[in-house]
């Protein structure tokens, strides 16, 4: 039963992998494109999210705590802002919530290489390996976001243990 957990394991994770070589690039509140490949080697939630959606304000204090006790060490967030809104604005939208994690604009149409985005809030988690594990539509919380990392860890552990 364990070797068959782990095999639907690994095909889950292969099915939500996004292309060998795609890369994440946006650009951020200053114009620069960043690249999700930039925050290999750690945890990086991607957090899709407007200033018109009430949970996603509601949720970001708690990105923010998540992000501010776990950025120096082993995960991140990035925020990507879906929405058609003068770049002055956004802002200050963005200095009024403290927000200090990088965010970046993504076209309103909810396209990316990481699938299309048809709801907001929605999270996803990535690997340190770049490899697309989790996808949350709906409001997340730091010990939410802790737990789905420790799951995804152990998950990630056993799969590499079995094929060693």
């Amino acid at each position: 039963m364990q070797i068959l957990k782990l095999l639907l394991l690994g095909l889950l994770l292969s099915l939500f992998s996004p292309a060998q070589g795609a890369d994440l690039i946006l650009p951020d509140l200053t114009g620069k494109d960043r690249a999700l490949s930039e925050f290999r080697g750690k945890w990086v939630l991607i957090n899709f999210w407007a200033t018109w959606c009430p949970p996603c304000i509601e949720e970001m204090p708690e990105l923010e705590r998540f992000h501010a006790a776990h950025k120096d060490k082993d995960a991140m967030v990035v925020g990507v802002n879906m929405e058609d809104i003068e770049l002055a604005e956004l802002k200050e939208f963005v200095e009024s919530m403290f927000i200090s994690y990088p965010v970046l604009l993504a076209p309103s149409d909810g396209t990316t290489v990481l699938g299309r985005i048809s709801a907001l809030p929605t999270s996803l988690l990535i690997s340190p390996q770049g490899e697309l594990i989790e996808r949350r539509i709906g409001s997340v919380t730091e010990e939410m976001i802790e737990q789905m990392i420790e799951r995804h860890s152990n998950d990630l552990k056993q799969v590499k243990n079995s094929n060693n």
